[in-house]
């Protein structure tokens, strides 16, 4: 393996001292009034050299690594997914890395994750957080890490977060499906305490309400590790009941995917038997053979807003930036064309 070429060897070749060639090297030869024919000198030969620069000392010097963790749910999600690559890539216009990783909603993947990348010295984060973390992303704030939550927040912890307009996003769903006839709106959400999902089911409620069709409410809470077999079972029982729901909304990407397996198996065509209004959109809808309406998220704009936001901190900003962002309900065959 070669030898890694040094300040020193391009010292040696150009007759100055090392001091010098760090100082045109780091950009500072203004500064240090290195006259033109010596910066260019320097350049060149290190260019000649191939000269790469050891990141891990300049780090140090700079006390930053132009690192970021970003801390997501599930990767392989779409909408996380699609969610770090726009993080990824925006990031990187401002010469930041993101080292990413999947909490898979628990606390103690989440802890790790965290305590890996403090080891990195990432200079910030930006958290989907799980239920129950508040502890180590308190601890963040407290040693004033620069941290963003996106997607979701932590109502008792004072951060910055980007979200969505969740409560609305759920109401104009029903709102939408009674316009259309259908009275019998049953709602499928995850069991969790978190924020985000509180305010949907809250959404499609109070809608349900304002409707006049409070004693229609239907809502089956689901566990995030069991989805697939309690979903099963949800749709069974909410079949086999007296009030036997003509549209559903689905409160997430992921539960929209199972639900309408769930749905298949159970010989339930969409629209003519139920109507479907899913959370977010997947490449996968579009071979269904009824397209589904579905709540938009901004999600270009919440990972943009959230590698700002972010940025703004580690240069120094102290003020605790909270942004809610609009939905769009995109119409489709699912609810009835």
């Amino acid at each position: 393996m070669s030898k890694r070429v040094s300040l020193k060897d391009i010292a040696n070749k150009v007759g100055v001292s090392t001091a010098l060639v760090s100082y045109v090297l780091n950009g500072l030869e203004k500064e240090k009034r290195v006259g033109p024919e010596v910066v260019k000198r320097i350049r060149e030969v290190a260019g000649d050299l191939n000269y790469k620069p050891n990141q891990i000392a300049r780090s140090l010097r700079k006390g930053s690594t132009n690192t970021i963790g970003l801390i997501v749910a599930d990767i392989a999600n779409p909408f996380f997914g699609q969610l770090a690559r726009i993080v990824e890539d925006e990031a990187g216009k401002h010469n930041y890395t993101v080292i990413i990783g999947s909490s898979d909603e628990n606390c103690v993947k989440s802890a790790s994750l965290i305590e890996t990348f403090l080891d990195r010295q990432v200079d910030g984060f930006i958290i989907v957080p799980s239920e129950g973390c508040n502890q180590e992303i308190e601890s963040l704030v407290n040693k004033e890490i620069p941290v963003v939550l996106v997607d979701r927040f932590l109502p008792e912890l004072s951060t910055s977060y980007i979200v969505l307009d969740n409560f609305g996003a759920t109401y104009e769903a029903v709102t939408h499906l009674v316009a259309k006839g259908y009275k019998n709106i049953a709602l499928i959400a995850y069991k969790s305490s978190l924020v985000h999902m509180q305010e949907r089911i809250r959404g499609y409620s109070e809608a349900m309400k304002d409707n006049h069709l409070e004693q229609a409410i239907q809502i089956k809470e689901l566990s995030y590790n069991r989805v697939k077999e309690e979903i099963e079972e949800g749709v069974s029982k909410l079949f086999d009941g007296n009030n036997k729901p003509d549209a559903m909304i689905f409160s997430t990407n992921a539960l929209s995917i199972s639900g309408l397996y769930a749905l298949k198996n159970h010989k339930i065509r969409v629209p003519d038997d139920m109507a479907i209004i899913g959370f977010d959109g997947n490449e996968a809808f579009d071979f269904f053979y009824s397209p589904l309406t579905f709540i938009e998220q901004p999600i270009e704009e919440m990972g943009k807003e959230s590698v700002r936001v972010l940025l703004d901190q580690i240069k120094g900003s102290k003020e605790n930036v909270q942004i809610e962002l609009n939905h769009r309900l995109i119409l489709r065959e699912s609810t009835g064309g």
